[in-house]
């Protein structure tokens, strides 16, 4: 399977089988690092999710980058582009030591590993044995890509099979790290917090405690515990998995297969005349979406306008109605700053990924 063959059974997923839960996955693979107190401790020494006025930001920074390496081809500039840009804003904290290399090996297991298992809990199927070699494909390209060692798994410097035998291997390894390492630390849940704010944004007020529930609701015990968060209320654990199952029933025998009109489009497909790419799915605070008139005056708009919520263009410049250059994501004094280096790295990616399957290099 080669990586594009990976990436577009994978974006198939994504967009058309279970749109939903997968981006919900993907919202918790990062969540669930937050567990990790060598993680936490680092995320709140640079600020950037210990802070209102720059949670927001980094959660949408940090979707647009892991957003636009899964949305277009490998080998596209933009895939490539949003890789070096990764590379660049990690690579002072890995020189230095502060990002663990364990820690990097943890997400990467997590982005592969935590779709699959929302599938099997929440979705009205499980992901058929193509479908995970598929995942686990693309994640060890990509591990590959943004220099991730697999030398701790058992068939690192020997080599793996394939995305099954990949993904197998860094399941068992990503248990045993959590065991060891996932520990209650007040570091985890100050961030947790946060984050859970970022999460429960776009509900009403009062609504916001039964938000809180449901996060907590899909935690399991050991990562409550290593964030300090109270486990819900059995009644409300009861109606959660009540309303999950009649999800998955309705899904399953009621719902018609998604037509491709409906499917989850996140970006814009080709940046404006400015070379600024666009937001199209957004949760939380209005960052990088067009302040279309759909966007500001739409059924949405309006709803979020009576809730006190920001739109797209509101309060001048500040959720950067103009959109994004791939090349300058990331915190705000790393903009402008690094291109030419991205560019270096963005060159070294199209000359490695030229369309072979990672268990062939």
């Amino acid at each position: 399977m080669t990586d594009h063959d990976a990436w577009a059974i994978q974006k198939t997923i994504l967009q058309m089988e279970f749109p939903f839960m997968v981006v919900k996955s993907l919202q918790f693979a990062l969540f669930r690092t937050y567990g990790i107190p060598t993680i936490s401790t680092l995320l709140l020494k640079t600020s950037q999710l210990s802070d209102s006025s720059t949670s927001f930001k980094r959660y949408a920074d940090t979707g647009a980058l892991i957003g636009e390496f899964m949305a277009f081809d490998p080998h596209s500039e933009r895939a490539q582009t949003a890789i070096a840009r990764t590379k660049f804003l990690h690579k002072a904290y890995r020189k230095n030591g502060k990002i663990l290399e364990d820690d990097m090996l943890y997400t990467l297991s997590l982005f592969a590993t935590e779709p699959i298992r929302f599938a099997s809990l929440y979705e009205w199927r499980e992901m058929t044995e193509m479908e995970r070699a598929a995942v686990g494909t693309y994640w060890k390209s990509l591990g590959d890509a943004l220099d991730i060692s697999y030398e701790k798994l058992p068939s690192g410097k020997m080599g793996f099979r394939d995305g099954i035998h990949w993904l197998e291997e860094i399941s068992a390894w990503s248990h045993a790290y959590e065991v060891q390492h996932m520990k209650p630390h007040g570091r985890n849940k100050e961030i947790a917090d946060k984050t859970i704010d970022v999460l429960v944004y776009n509900l009403p007020g009062f609504m916001k405690p039964l938000g809180v529930y449901l996060v907590s609701y899909l935690m399991d015990e050991r990562l409550r515990n290593a964030m300090m968060i109270e486990p819900p209320p059995a009644f409300f654990s009861a109606v959660f998995a009540s309303m999950f199952q009649l999800r998955r029933l309705c899904l399953r025998y009621v719902a018609l297969p998604r037509p491709s009109f409906l499917r989850l489009d996140v970006f814009n497909e080709e940046p404006n005349q400015h070379g600024r790419n666009f937001v199209l799915f957004y949760e939380g605070a209005p960052f990088y979406v067009q302040p279309t008139i759909w966007n500001r005056w739409g059924p949405m708009a309006w709803l979020k306008w009576s809730l006190g919520q920001a739109l797209p263009g509101d309060e001048g410049d500040k959720y950067y109605p103009q959109g994004y250059r791939t090349a300058d994501l990331g915190p705000k004094y790393f903009e402008g700053i690094g291109r030419k280096e991205v560019e270096k790295l963005r060159e070294t990616l199209r000359a490695q990924r030229m369309g072979q399957g990672p268990f062939s290099r």
